[in-house]
């Protein structure tokens, strides 16, 4: 008789590592990653206030939830030790505060990452500062403040506001436009709480505020050199704290500009050291110069990913994921956008949420990719003091940046967020 033929054991996915929790993108992977590919890493106090948990049974690409510290001294470094035979495929910071460990974890498996010096340097906006400030790219200036005191003396010695921010923010959380020693005053300390929340060692610091258009540009890195580069057009809400209200993808810019702010980020890039991976720098345009705001070693947020991928299109997630990985991407990346894209956000009354309505309208409207509420009826709308605060979003595709703004602005419209006050 024939032998049988030996079964052979089905070999286990290699997993791809995400420093940091977040379900949104989650869902951003799913069309890129194998199914059980992802061993999540993230601090235990957010892991459960964000139900990190719960993503093994609703994500199909979710294997494992690892609670660790992600900020500590050497804690990349201890994980590996505990972990050396995982043999993930690429390391992803999937979260502002997971950058570094992000950094310092693949370099350990020898892996591709934007390398740890540079994390370093992104994720201390002193730093930042003072590396791109001696390769000649323009920063606001820019002082830490222990007080109020110090911080009211800033302003005094200049003309015009100042901001006050946290060294290493995100999301606009901490951040606020102070026009006079009053106003200091007034939210200091609201401030510097709201740091705290952020992580140990968090100074304040205290810029130059800087008048001009918002802009940011994605760009994707492999061995230090650009292979994409998309720049995103911001709005503002009214007020004194400067969150995004909007993005557009491709900014309506003339070229030159464009180009300018592409190659501006190309010298940070250099500046910094950084190797493989995608960056998310932001800038404000005054007379013509781009000034630095802040540049972020991992995806941007508030959809603009999503967005680059309608209006161009490209996989831009897939070519991350080969970045990391040590390939080349095996998409292709376009030049140009061909189409445009919008993302608007809405505001409502702070207090206890008692109505949503018109999401489906609003998901329903004309160009609408996405829509959705952020809150839910019995959450709470908080006053807006950062990107977290924004209760609903509509986004759109559309032929020009122009109508893209249009769109996403009228289905946004058509949500309502009722609230009650507490």
């Amino acid at each position: 008789m024939p032998s049988e033929e030996p079964v052979l054991a089905e070999q286990p996915v290699r997993p791809i590592i995400f420093s940091g929790y977040s379900s949104i993108s989650l869902f951003g992977y799913a069309e890129v990653l194998p199914a059980k590919s992802v061993i999540i890493v993230e601090e235990s106090e957010y892991a459960r206030e964000r139900d990190a948990q719960a993503s093994l049974t609703w994500s199909p690409l979710v294997r494992e939830v690892v609670e660790w510290d992600l900020v500590g001294a050497g804690q990349a470094d201890e994980f590996f030790l505990a972990h050396r035979d995982l043999d993930p495929v690429a390391v992803v910071p999937n979260t502002e505060v997971g950058t570094l460990f992000a950094a310092r974890l693949a370099e350990r498996y020898g892996l591709s990452g934007a390398g740890f010096g540079a994390a370093r340097a992104m994720r201390d906006k002193r730093r930042l500062r003072a590396i791109t400030g001696a390769a000649g790219i323009p920063n606001p200036e820019s002082v830490v403040v222990a007080d109020a005191g110090q911080a009211r003396a800033f302003l005094a010695a200049g003309s015009g506001p100042i901001v006050l921010k946290p060294a290493a923010g995100m999301g606009s959380v901490a951040t606020c436009v102070v026009r006079d020693s009053a106003g200091i005053d007034e939210v200091w300390d609201s401030l510097t709480q709201e740091a705290a929340r952020l992580g140990p060692e968090q100074p304040m610091l205290a810029e130059r505020f800087v008048a001009g258009p918002e802009f940011s540009v994605e760009m994707l890195v492999r061995g230090g050199k650009d292979v994409f580069a998309s720049v995103t057009g911001k709005l503002l809400y009214p007020g004194s704290r400067p969150v995004e209200m909007g993005h557009v993808v491709p900014a309506d810019i003339p070229a030159a500009l464009t180009e300018l702010l592409v190659q501006q980020t190309r010298r940070v890039v250099e500046a910094v050291g950084f190797a493989d991976g995608i960056v998310h720098c932001e800038w404000i345009v005054a007379d013509g110069v781009p000034h630095l705001v802040e540049c972020a070693g991992r995806c941007a947020g508030a959809g603009i990913i999503d967005m680059i991928r309608q209006a161009y299109p490209v996989d831009i997630v897939q070519a991350y994921v080969d970045i990391l990985s040590g390939r080349a991407p095996s998409v292709e990346l376009p030049a140009r956008a061909r189409r445009a894209a919008s993302v608007r956000f809405t505001s409502a009354q702070p207090g206890v949420v008692t109505a949503i309505r018109g999401v489906e309208a609003a998901g329903a409207s004309e160009g609408v990719f996405y829509a959705g509420a952020a809150v839910e009826v019995g959450g709470r709308v908080n006053k807006l003091r950062s990107s977290g605060d924004r209760p609903a979003f509509a986004a759109v595709t559309a032929d020009t940046p122009a109508e893209a703004l249009r769109l996403a602005a009228a289905a946004a419209a058509l949500i309502e967020i009722e609230t009650r006050p507490e």
